[in-house]
């Protein structure tokens, strides 16, 4: 099985905190979208005669698309590619753009699942966040999306915005419990240098969360998810049972996917590769007739450590005995003083070989990944 992403490459504006490639500039739209028709076309070799079944339209903001637009996105797919009866197939959706009557088209078009942008139903904090919609349009776009008959609504929260208090993010939280959605990501703030965010705390004009109330903000969330059903599958994704995110979930697990669009990424086990970020460029190349990204070779290392940081952070763990057959790496022999350290302080369990978090280790999972890191003799 294999997967396939697509980068919708416009935004009606910037939010302060966004590094994703975007434009405002929606001037060559169609040729963007003929583009992506004819780099399917380039690469359909590249996951070669596996099955698709997952599909994601991310960005970007993928909901600013006209119907006509995804439709010929997905006519292409489904010319060049073997989708199975039941992939997952989803669309990132800002609430600023869905109506009753789109929503249906959107639906009769294929995609079965709404990935929708609210960060926060605090309207002021919306506005620090320059986000395009208020709360009152993102509660009136997941009901809308409900009436339109999606089953598969996931809601996107941010948590650890400057101005933001505890009280206020357990506010969000009850809120969108009430909307009962099946899957929801939450993600911790990060100020990325080229954002306007990021030149906002070069001028001392922002002074972002400290990392332990950060950890604050992540434990009222699993508190409040655990108890409402919910189950954190990875640390920033949680989903009643049947609802975690097959797209992601592929990912974490070094499936094979085929990124389209300008900024998409792509990878097949052994390399990664990284369309250009520029979108007259990547539409140029396009129409010549050339893919237009770099190819990284991942070295023995590099594997290796991309599968414990990516594994640690599921519900599955790092399966040692994989990483042994795979690698001849034997994880468990060269950390034996780490392993007991962070079993005896109750941040890590090893169980049959499997490595997993525990939930104060969670909290310190990336700190956790780097240490086990394999470094190139």
């Amino acid at each position: 099985m294999a997967g396939i992403y697509i980068h919708i490459p416009f935004c009606r504006q910037a939010c302060h905190y966004c590094d994703f490639h975007f434009s405002t500039n929606r001037q060559i739209e169609s040729d963007m979208i003929t583009a992506f028709e004819r780099e399917m076309e380039l690469r359909s070799e590249y996951i070669g005669n596996e099955e698709i079944d997952t599909i994601y339209l991310g960005g970007g903001t993928p909901s600013i698309l006209n119907i006509q637009s995804l439709e010929r996105i997905f006519s292409k797919i489904n010319h060049l590619f073997t989708v199975t009866s039941v992939a997952e197939i989803t669309l990132e959706a800002n609430p600023d753009d869905l109506t009753k009557e789109k929503l249906l088209m959107i639906k009769n078009v294929g995609i079965n699942r709404l990935s929708l942008g609210v960060q926060t139903f605090d309207d002021s904090l919306l506005r620090y966040l320059n986000r395009a919609h208020n709360s009152t349009q993102a509660l009136a776009g997941f009901e809308q999306a409900r009436a339109a008959g999606f089953s598969n609504i996931s809601v996107d929260l941010m948590y650890a915005i400057p101005g933001q208090t505890l009280n206020g993010f357990k506010k969000d939280i009850e809120q969108v419990l009430s909307l009962n959605p099946e899957h929801l990501s939450a993600y911790c703030l990060t100020i990325e240098e080229r954002t306007a965010f990021g030149h906002w705390l070069k001028k001392n004009m922002l002074q972002p969360v400290a990392d332990e109330q950060a950890a604050d903000y992540l434990e009222l969330l699993m508190d409040a998810l655990e108890a409402s059903g919910y189950e954190q599958y990875e640390i920033s994704n949680f989903a009643k049972p049947g609802y975690y995110s097959q797209h992601n979930s592929s990912y974490w697990k070094q499936v094979t996917y085929l990124g389209i669009g300008p900024g998409a990424h792509s990878y097949n086990r052994t390399s990664r590769q990284a369309n250009i970020s520029n979108n007259y460029r990547y539409v140029k190349s396009v129409f010549a007739g050339k893919i237009p990204a770099e190819t990284e070779y991942l070295t023995r290392e590099e594997k290796i450590n991309e599968y414990i940081l990516t594994t640690l952070r599921t519900r599955w763990g790092l399966d040692t005995a994989k990483l042994k057959a795979d690698f001849d790496f034997d994880l468990i022999q060269k950390n034996k003083a780490l392993l007991t350290c962070l079993t005896h302080n109750r941040l890590a369990e090893l169980t049959n070989g499997v490595i997993r978090l525990t939930r104060s280790g969670k909290l310190l999972a990336d700190k956790i990944a780097a240490d086990f890191f394999e470094v190139p003799s």
